[in-house]
Order: structure tokens, then sequence, then C-alpha cells
């Protein structure tokens, strides 16, 4: 066999297995897409602080503590949580939760259910707490992808410590995202526009 002979045909064999092996390595056609997984806050998108930067948490499994009496999973079939965790070098803290439901039609009432807790939260407080005064004012819907609501809540205990809150709920197809804000203060100390910003984002965030 001559030397060109022989070349083709280890050329030949080069091919036939280069193609085989990238026969291999595609995925089958059957084959099902992994499901995308909602995408958080980072801690520059959340509401400046006048003087100290936000520090993100990593993002961990199950139902978060800082959502605190509002918001939780009482009455709600179960789902995976995911959760974030942001804070300041002060006493300003926030948290997001997502979590994705069977369908669209379910988030759409999960949602309703999380922001009429949110909505009742006042009163709950104040049953539970004789010590409390506490107030939810409706800061109003945003337009992005299928809504978000945006409700503060501002709590007073009968020894002087005050406590507000900005808190949202937004969807995006069947994926539901919560975002809280808070700290020391009353209602004239939330920035109530920067964080209907921070909640459109998240909602446009998702995916």
């Amino acid at each position: 066999m001559s030397m060109r002979i022989r070349t083709s045909a280890l050329t030949a064999l080069a091919v036939a297995a280069l193609t085989a092996g990238t026969v291999l390595a595609a995925p089958s056609a059957g084959a099902a897409p992994k499901a995308a997984v909602p995408k958080f806050l980072s801690a520059t998108q959340l509401p400046p602080h006048p003087t100290s930067s936000w520090t993100a948490g990593p993002v961990t499994e199950g139902f978060p503590e800082g959502l605190g009496l509002c918001v939780s999973t009482e009455g709600v079939p179960s789902y995976d949580y995911r959760n974030r965790e942001f804070w300041t070098d002060l006493d300003t803290g926030a948290v997001q939760l997502t979590v994705v439901a069977d369908s669209a039609s379910l988030a759409k009432a999960l949602a309703k259910h999380y922001d009429d807790l949110i909505r009742t939260c006042a009163e709950r407080i104040e049953a539970s707490s004789p010590d409390v005064e506490a107030e939810v004012r409706d800061y109003g819907k945003l337009p992005v992808e299928e809504g978000a609501r945006v409700r503060g809540l501002h709590t007073e205990t009968s020894w002087g410590a005050n406590d507000v809150a900005l808190l949202s709920v937004g969807r995006d197809g069947n994926t539901v995202t919560v975002v809280k804000w808070g700290q020391m203060g009353d209602f004239g100390d939330a920035p109530v526009a920067a964080f209907k910003k921070t909640t459109t984002t998240a909602v446009n965030k998702l995916y």
C-alpha cells in the first residue's frame, strides 16, 4: 500500500471517529430541557443606603425568617423555597424569596395570597400584641411582567420602638417573588420610589 493510500485511509478513519463522537456527545432529541432557575437581586440593586453599602448573602434553600410576621407558609402547598438575605453595617436589612409553582394559575393564586397576608398584617400584629400599634399603607401596583404590588408596614411599641418595612409581591409566569426592606423609623424614612425600582428589577430579573 502506498503512503498516499495509507494517509487517506487514516484521515477517513479520523473523520469517521470524530463524527461518531459528535453524535454520541449530542443530547437525544427526546431529552427534556433543564428548567430555568429564577435569578435574585444583587446588593447594588437594593435601595441605596445613605451611609452604608449593602452586602448580599448566598442564595439558600428554605423559607426566610426575615420576612417576619407578615408572610408565612401556613395554608400554602409545599413548595421549594429559595431566598437571599441582604444587610448593611447599620440597622437596615432586606430579603428576597422566590417560589416556583406548578402552573401560572397556581402562581397567580399564591401571589394574591401573599399580598392579602401583607395587606392584613397590621390587624394580625395588633391582635396578637396589644402593646404594638401597626399600620399598612398601599403604594400601588407596578406594570412589570404579570404585575407587582408594593405595601408599607409601620409598627410602634408602647415603649417607643419604631420600625418600618416595605414589602412587595410580584409574578412572572409561574414564579412568585416577595421582597422586603426594613429598618428603624417610620413611613417618612421609607425609600418608596427606590423600592419600587428594586421590585421592578426583581421581577424582571427572575428570567
